[in-house]
């Protein structure tokens, strides 16, 4: 197993949230060996805290104060926050609590216990966690679930992911009726990655009403499955887009759900698979270290655009992004727009080159042997 730089809150309950297959039990586990495990995947064990979430009290054996107590996929049983509240309170016992989703939470009218538990969450791999197995090319062809590294046909494994998905997240926890809607839904999705998303456009592709497609997309970030970025536009200088762009959280689910073919470019899908391995990576950093960015792209009306724009206390980073070893001039153009709106940015073109040097305020970086140390950019 690789080791993730999440860190165990210190005498502190928390949730922890992430899609399904980044590893939470597998790390849980093993970071808390000697906790108490209460799995709601398992029938028997959620029908009897169905019945009666009091009951909950009943799965902590006598002495466990010291000890973890795991709850996976929490939100099947929203009810039961109410004892894990009281057991916290009255007990002084500290909760793990694991979910996919916190949809069901929050349509459930809970606060989250109220500031009782931390909020933390967890992402696809990390290059720096990978270790001797980060590779590039694997990266952009699968992406960075633990298990496509780990399986031995790892584009298998994306594909049962996806099905998985579809069966088990969406049928099982009834967020939509016409699940062929919803697969015709994630195709035409993957055609809008990395992309300003036309919500009008992917109803038309899918023969879905406007309003179904915004509810699709709010479940798949509801799931923890995508995002959607805002365009950074403090103190414009230029008239902006308004519309978002939008990404799914892993490259290899993105390229599993996108149709690839004669009439399908493969630059194209190479560089939006880049581009989400980029910001899988800035996404994952920012939160576990606590770094307090918030991530933007940013994108004029006379089509300048930059890929990924993080802004916080720290200061303010744009990144562009290149599938190619080369790179000309107007690869700069939107960069150098940005820093000329934007002095106090620090800018930096990331290519599949091997070549690192400055070009007028702008780094330019080798993207292979960046990633695992971009956290020193931010």
């Amino acid at each position: 197993m690789y080791r993730r730089m999440l860190a165990i809150p210190k005498n502190k309950s928390f949730f922890l949230f992430g899609a399904r297959g980044t590893g939470k039990t597998t790390w849980l586990k093993r970071q808390l060996s000697d906790s108490v495990y209460i799995d709601l995947l398992d029938a028997e064990v959620f029908t009897e805290l169905l019945a009666h979430p009091t009951r909950l009290a009943h799965f902590v054996p006598a002495g466990s104060k010291k000890k973890w107590i795991v709850i996976d996929e929490v939100q099947k049983l929203p009810e039961l926050l109410d004892e894990v509240h009281r057991l916290i309170e009255n007990e002084c016992l500290r909760f793990v609590l694991t979910g996919s989703s916190a949809r069901k939470l929050k349509q459930s009218g809970t606060n989250l216990l109220a500031g009782r538990a931390l909020t933390k969450f967890m992402y696809p791999l990390l290059c720096s966690e990978l270790g001797s197995d980060y590779s590039l090319e694997h990266a952009l062809e699968y992406g960075f679930l633990p298990s496509t590294y780990t399986e031995a046909d790892p584009k298998s494994y994306l594909s049962s992911y996806v099905q998985t998905f579809l069966k088990e997240e969406v049928q099982q926890e009834g967020l939509t009726r016409n699940l062929g809607a919803f697969s015709r839904f994630l195709e035409s999705a993957s055609f809008s990655q990395a992309q300003v998303l036309n919500m009008s456009a992917v109803g038309r592709d899918c023969s879905l009403r406007r309003k179904v497609v915004e509810g699709y997309f709010t479940i798949l970030e509801d799931l923890l499955l995508a995002d959607r970025l805002p365009v950074f536009a403090r103190r414009a200088k230029r008239q902006m887009v308004a519309h978002p762009k939008f990404m799914f959280f892993d490259a290899g689910v993105f390229r599993t759900l996108r149709p690839r073919g004669p009439l399908d470019g493969a630059s194209e899908i190479d560089g939006a698979a880049l581009e989400t391995v980029v910001f899988q990576q800035l996404k994952a950093i920012n939160a576990y270290q606590d770094l307090g960015y918030r991530l933007y792209y940013w994108r004029t009306k006379t089509n300048l655009e930059v890929d990924l724009v993080l802004y916080g206390e720290r200061g303010l980073k744009a990144f562009e992004i290149k599938r190619s070893d080369r790179y000309s001039n107007e690869d700069l153009k939107g960069l150098r727009a940005f820093k000329q709106d934007y002095p106090a940015a620090d800018t930096y073109f990331l290519y599949c080159g091997s070549r690192e040097f400055d070009e007028n305020g702008i780094q330019v970086l080798p993207l292979a042997e960046t990633l695992p140390l971009i956290r020193e950019y931010l």
